[in-house]
């Protein structure tokens, strides 16, 4: 089966929003450093892309985690394939997302980092798709809000392909 990717974000409105949001992450913590941390593998584009563009202080953490094993649809099971690096305590800490969509990974994990007793916890995500919201999670930072449709680039991949492209597509199969 072959797919055909229709642009629905270009890579100037993609890079545009990421200042805006760079600006309004500098505005709320001035005075104060921000600890990144990545949600892999799909947010490092959009964090690297952040992180330019903030102007407070930035320290980064990676974090891997899965809900799928080797199935194409969530277990309901999140394991955490590769934990951060450093601790979170006292630390301002911003969640750095490409999608969020049923929110339950992300619901799991923000609990889990709350009890690491950071200063404050945030989440920041390039895009939303609330249709498809199951877990009650609040986004603090929001990119683009889309419909429910499979989209890549900009790290979000189909099978591996795709992540590598400036703008957000969606994926047309023929």
């Amino acid at each position: 089966m072959a797919e055909k990717i229709k642009v629905l974000l270009s890579e100037e409105e993609v890079d545009a929003k990421i200042k805006q949001i760079g600006e309004q992450i500098s505005k709320d913590y001035e005075g104060r450093q921000v600890h990144l941390v990545c949600v892999l593998k799909g947010g490092s584009f959009f964090m690297c892309e952040l992180a330019k563009r903030i102007t407070v202080p930035v320290s980064l953490d990676f974090m891997s985690v899965s809900s799928y094993g080797s199935d194409t649809k969530s277990s309901g099971v999140v394991r955490i394939v590769k934990d951060l690096d450093e601790p979170l305590k006292g630390k301002d800490v911003i969640v750095i997302e490409d999608i969020v969509d049923s929110g339950h990974t992300l619901s799991y994990l923000l609990e889990m980092l709350k009890n690491r007793e950071p200063a404050s916890l945030r989440l920041c995500t390039l895009l939303d798709k609330p249709d498809r919201r199951v877990a009650d999670v609040h986004v603090d930072y929001t990119g683009f809000q889309i419909p429910d449709e499979f989209v890549v680039g900009y790290g979000l991949d189909y099978d591996q392909k795709y992540r590598n492209l400036p703008y957000i597509g969606v994926v047309e199969f023929e």
